[in-house]
């Protein structure tokens, strides 16, 4: 790799460390292809993506980035796993590490805080974007079926008691 092509590369990797909402670092050492395969895939469908990097470049890319503070996790056989959605990256990146021993999560970065592996944990198990606009629209709309519930209630409750009376006179 001559120098113009890992000044590129380092270039992508500060416009990953500044646009993504988090960054999680994981030790792949050990993975095959396949396995590695179907975590890019997993990242794909959940909008993020999956990038592995020497370290020496992505420490240069973390220079005056604001989460620079992970420079010290790109240390053996990393790979960066990362998304716009704050929470998508964390949420895949645990799920695959629970069901392969091979990957290791060692933390990550949401903006300026780093993240240790619980960190990653507790980010992993927030809503998603989407999940909390559905959760903001059904409160939203709530209300405005409960009012209509209780304007149709009356109107209901008084003709179940007009056939009851109804009922009542035809059987006298």
């Amino acid at each position: 790799m001559d120098r113009a092509q890992k000044e590129k590369v380092v270039e992508e990797l500060g416009q990953i460390f500044e646009s993504s909402g988090v960054v999680v670092v994981g030790h792949y050492a050990g993975l095959t292809v396949a396995e590695m395969q179907d975590l890019r895939a997993r990242m794909r469908d959940a909008g993020g993506s999956v990038r592995v990097a020497k370290n020496r470049l992505a420490k240069i890319a973390l220079e005056g980035k604001p989460c620079e503070s992970i420079a010290d996790l790109m240390q053996g056989m990393t790979v960066l796993v990362y998304s716009e959605d704050p929470v998508a990256a964390a949420k895949v990146a645990d799920s695959y590490a629970k069901e392969n021993d091979k990957f290791e999560i060692l933390g990550g970065a949401m903006g300026e805080s780093a993240l240790d592996q619980a960190g990653v944990k507790a980010v992993a198990a927030m809503p998603s974007r989407e999940e909390l606009i559905a959760s903001i629209v059904g409160a939203i709309g709530a209300p405005a079926s409960n009012i209509a519930g209780a304007v149709g209630a009356p109107a209901s409750n008084i003709a179940s008691i007009l056939s009851t009376i109804e009922e009542r006179a035809e059987a006298a």
